[in-house]
């Protein structure tokens, strides 16, 4: 078949480069216009529009999907397919009505668990106990398609939003190949969304990491884990605002107020939680890189002692 690729990330560029080695042909790849980055604030390449031009496939950057030129350029192309993981770009009716066949979606979530742009995150930070790739046939809805495919793997106690991540973009490629290899054979079968059963996963924002130690421990590290690498989480030190990288729930209890730091040993730091008690493994201080409580005591760092409170 051919087929057109839309996707900006990470989590796209792995699906991609799965279809890569499949008999169908990229006829075009899309993805959002180059953004500036690093310290030179210099343009960069989306990793996806990198794999396509690695592979001399066509590369298309619209701003937008909604003037009839670009409807006609996509047209142009004459896709049996039109695969989307992450574009970032809403597509308009008319767009969804250009390929023979649609246009799929490769979402990272069971659908219609979580619906929106930070599934994973959202399904890890919520204590869900799986997770996975839908394949999904994309309507004017925000991820509200008909199911045509999934395929599911644990949440395991250990998973971070990037461990998480790099699963479900490899099952993603996986997933779209098989749903194309049950479209050729028409095997492929919608089953409609209960809208009930739907949560949304809101835009991940900075802001959200900072630790409420008023909240119970387990969903105080579920976020840890949840937002790490990104957007991280943070609290404050009186004037320092240091960032958790690891941390572990135990069931301790304490009578002194959440925030207050209870103990400081080498493998870690015991924090009082709402319920519960949390102990720091891995920190950030400011100017600093990420480091272990038993490098930070090594260094003879005198903070994060028994009776300070983080806010």
């Amino acid at each position: 078949m051919r087929l057109v690729f839309a996707g900006t990330p990470d989590f796209a560029a792995s699906a991609l480069k799965a279809l890569l080695g499949t008999h169908h042909t990229i006829v075009g790849v899309y993805s959002q216009p180059d953004r500036p980055a690093g310290r030179g604030r210099k343009l960069q390449p989306s990793p996806v529009k990198q794999v396509a031009l690695d592979n001399s496939i066509p590369v298309f950057q619209p701003e937008t999907l909604r003037t009839p030129e670009a409807q006609q350029e996509l047209a142009n192309l004459q896709p049996d397919v039109m695969i989307v993981a992450a574009y970032g770009l809403i597509l308009p009716q008319a767009v969804l009505e250009i390929p023979a066949h649609g246009c799929l979606n490769i979402h990272a979530s069971l659908l219609p668990r979580w619906r929106g742009a930070a599934p994973i995150q959202r399904a890890i930070a919520a204590g869900d106990k799986e997770t996975g790739i839908t394949i999904m046939q994309m309507d004017k809805g925000l991820d509200t398609g008909a199911m045509l495919l999934k395929s599911r793997t644990a949440i395991e106690a250990s998973d971070t939003g990037g461990s998480l991540h790099d699963r479900l973009a490899e099952l993603g490629g996986d997933a779209i190949i098989e749903a194309l290899t049950q479209l050729e054979s028409s095997k492929l079968i919608g089953e409609t969304q209960n809208d009930g059963d739907a949560c949304y996963a809101h835009k991940l924002s900075k802001e959200e990491g900072h630790i409420d130690w008023s909240q119970d421990a387990p969903a105080i590290e579920r976020l840890i884990r949840a937002f790490n690498p990104w957007p991280g989480t943070y609290t404050d030190l009186e004037q320092q605002r240091l960032r958790i990288h690891e941390a572990t729930a135990i069931d301790e209890q304490s009578q002194k107020p959440p925030g207050t730091v209870l103990k400081r040993e080498r493998e870690g730091i015991d924090v009082a939680c709402g319920t519960g008690t949390l102990r720091i493994n891995r920190l950030q201080l400011p100017g600093s890189r990420a480091q272990s409580v038993n490098d930070l005591i090594n260094g003879g760092k005198q903070l994060l002692l028994p009776g300070q409170e983080l806010r």
